[in-house]
């Protein structure tokens, strides 16, 4: 990502998260945190990473998301960001928190079969 690419990404994600916090109030998203922004370097698409506090909602507070994302849009531009066109968004699910920890267990078993 370019460095202006990378401010905006940095700007949406501090928006958002304001968004989920305090504009919506779906009980299925409450607890959902953007956690990082890949934006298109032309800005005209943005994928956002969440994760989700009740995992066992994750599914459903993606899809409400996703169907939020008009809504989600709306506020962002009446927030006057300095931006031309508000990209097109997309909610994805961040699993990177499960990918470390099986890393970290693959690592402790690693260490424990060298001992």
């Amino acid at each position: 990502m370019k460095i202006k690419t990378e401010k905006y990404a940095s700007m949406l994600l501090r928006e958002i998260n304001d968004i989920l916090y305090r504009e919506i109030h779906d009980k299925d998203i409450i607890g959902t945190t953007a956690t990082y922004i890949n934006l298109a370097d032309d800005l005209s698409f943005a994928r956002i990473y969440c994760t989700v506090f009740d995992e066992t909602k994750k599914d459903k507070a993606l899809y409400d998301l996703n169907n939020a994302k008009g809504f989600i849009k709306g506020i962002l531009g009446r927030r006057k960001l300095p931006l031309k066109k508000m990209p097109d968004i997309e909610f994805v699910y961040d699993n990177s928190l499960e990918y470390g920890e099986e890393m970290d267990k693959i690592i402790e078993e690693t260490i424990k079969n060298d001992d």
